[in-house]
């Protein structure tokens, strides 16, 4: 036990996390170079593709270092983006140390900040590195100045690195063994281990991802969950190096992987205690905060058929993500489907691109919105996260809106860009803080639903780059909501409908006519397309009617025969107007996401 260390990577996104994992993996000689590639850790397509990190992944290495011992070092490789932060969460758990990476040429950043409050929080000893200082335009002591200033950290205590040339490797791996603590050794041998993650395999069903905080897991041994009174058999047990390698035995302090014959995904939870059937522990360990969604949208499967294939696919996904929440709900325009839960609209994104790729059913996405909050007039108050559930504006004595906080880090030159950017949404300064004489953070108090409408885009775009974001929860506040009804010839279609501010409401109901406008074919009669809150219409598109030129056979002649011939067919497309119906095809619904 003494000779053990746990530890994780926190950073911001694209700090170099994924890639000091390689260089480390290569330093231990814990995989062969004829099976080394970039992003080992990263086992997911997707991530791959967007060179992100989408899910926490561990690695056990074996180091020998200079004093001559041989040390296990338990790593954990952990996301960046604000998004997927609860993983972080669940990671420090697993850990009694973290190595905060900072680039040498961005410096610190608003997830930088975020991930060390969060590691201080979990009482971690914190190792600062400074990586890419190969770069050209690497300042070094300027950030190790910053980190001085801004986090308390000495400057001299920051080890310098490149992950990439596999420069200050060593210099790493000996500070984790003498800062990073040894796990405590448990007062008692009672089994108790935190189920910080896990993932469903098709043919050897639930694998937990453990740390074992007191007793042993062997092969054969009996086990129970604590919030499932069940005993059930370890069939196997072991230590990922990064593949999963087996183990006849999971000591005190280890972070490893459990299969037992759980085939049913709601009986491993994340943050669940494992104990001994035989001598169970009286209490559990204390596990995670429910993960709070932050934007919820509707999904749908395109093929009606498929939604017994959804919820199966949804579960399987929520075992692997505890932050994903969903329940059931049915639409008249798209059927049965789900109401899910995400902490951000990337998280959105990427659930929605593994159902498809991992389980091939094809969804509907609507449009995203938060969860709002009503003080009916007879005193009733509502929690609403969908539009259908809004009552009538009659019944509303105060409605709220979730606000959140949100601090932006940008050089000096940019401030007026992202002043402007924060007055368009709504946002409310807070104040300032100088990091350096060339960058400082600014703080809003913002509408969540405002923080959807593609700011990040537009912050990025804005200061070309070079500013960062991080934003959490604050409160409820009373607002002025409304709740638009799109129409198409009359009837209200429920999955394009949406709740506003009263003063975007018409912008928002506008931009959604237009588009629809380009996404619906044209019909054989006019097609009205109306945005209305309440009875009163706030936008109006019309799509031209197909038609046939009945004049042509009219060569010369009187003009009242050509008159007839068209008031006939006037007569003709308002019958079919009455009769028809349009058909919304399911272009629509995506194209909500993609307004300008």
């Amino acid at each position: 036990m003494a000779k053990m260390r746990n530890f994780c990577i926190i950073a911001h996104i694209d700090h170099g996390k994924s890639t000091l994992s390689d260089r480390l993996i290569q330093e231990t000689n814990t995989v062969a170079d004829r099976d080394m590639k970039d992003q080992l850790l990263d086992t997911m397509d997707i991530e791959r593709e967007r060179g992100i990190t989408i899910k926490m992944q561990a690695v056990r290495m074996d180091y020998k270092a200079k004093d001559g011992e041989t040390y296990i070092l338990n790593l954990i490789d952990t996301p960046g983006h604000v998004d997927f932060s609860y993983e972080v969460s669940r990671s420090l758990n697993a850990c009694e140390g973290a190595l905060l990476l900072v680039d040498a040429a961005q410096g610190i950043e608003a997830q930088t900040l975020a991930n060390f409050y969060l590691a201080l929080e979990h009482d971690l000893e914190i190792i600062p590195v400074i990586n890419k200082i190969d770069l050209p335009n690497a300042d070094v002591k300027k950030v190790s100045e910053e980190i001085e200033q801004v986090l308390g950290i000495p400057a001299n205590e920051c080890i310098l690195s490149s992950a990439k040339n596999g420069i200050g490797m060593e210099d790493i791996l000996e500070a984790v063994i003498k800062k990073v603590p040894a796990p405590k050794l448990s007062d008692n041998d009672v089994l108790k281990a935190l189920i910080y993650d896990a993932h469903y395999d098709s043919y050897r069903g639930v694998i937990s991802y453990v740390r074992v905080k007191s007793g042993s897991i062997k092969k054969g041994q009996r086990i129970k969950m604590m919030s499932f009174d069940k005993s059930i058999e370890v069939l196997e047990c072991g230590v990922f190096r990064p593949k999963m390698t087996p183990q006849p035995e999971l000591k005190d302090g280890s972070v490893g992987y459990v299969i037992s014959s759980i085939k049913n995904v709601s009986e491993a939870r994340v943050g669940d205690t494992i104990t001994d059937a035989v001598r169970p522990a009286t209490e559990p360990l204390p596990g995670y905060k429910e993960a709070k969604p932050m934007v919820y949208c509707g999904f749908y499967p395109i093929d009606t058929d498929l939604h017994i294939e959804l919820k199966d696919a949804l579960e399987k996904l929520k075992l692997n993500d505890a932050s994903l929440q969903y329940v059931p709900e049915s639409s008249a325009a798209l059927g049965n489907g789900f109401r899910c839960g995400f902490l951000g609209l990337l998280h959105m994104e990427i659930i929605q691109e593994r159902i498809e790729r991992e389980f091939n059913i094809d969804i509907v996405v609507t449009s995203p919105n938060v969860t709002y909050k009503v003080t009916k007039t007879n005193g009733e108050e509502l929690e609403i996260d969908s539009p259908s559930q809004f009552p009538d504006a009659s019944e509303i004595e105060i409605s709220y809106e979730p606000y959140v906080g949100l601090s932006v880090i940008m050089p000096n030159d940019y401030i007026g860009v992202v002043m402007k950017l924060g007055q368009e949404h709504r946002a409310e300064y807070k104040k300032t803080e100088y990091i350096d004489a060339d960058r400082q953070m600014i703080t809003f108090s913002v509408p969540l639903n405002e923080l959807m409408l593609q700011f990040f885009d537009k912050l990025k775009s804005g200061t070309k780059g070079y500013a960062s974001m991080d934003y959490w929860f604050e409160d409820y506040r009373a607002s002025k909501l409304v709740k638009v009804n799109m129409m198409i010839n009359l009837e209200p279609i429920d999955a394009l409908s949406f709740i506003a501010h009263v003063d975007k409401a018409p912008m928002f109901g506008r931009q959604i006519a237009k588009k629809l406008k380009e996404v619906i074919p044209r019909q054989m009669f006019e097609v009205a397309i109306q945005g209305a809150i309440g009875g009163k219409i706030i936008c109006r598109e019309s799509i031209g009617a197909l038609r046939k030129n009945v004049t042509a056979k009219c060569y010369g002649g009187d003009i009242s025969r050509k008159r007839k011939l068209l008031e006939k067919q006037k007569e003709g497309k308002k019958k079919m107007k009455q009769l028809g119906s349009v058909s919304v095809p399911k272009d629509a619904f995506l194209s909500i996401l993609k307004l300008d």
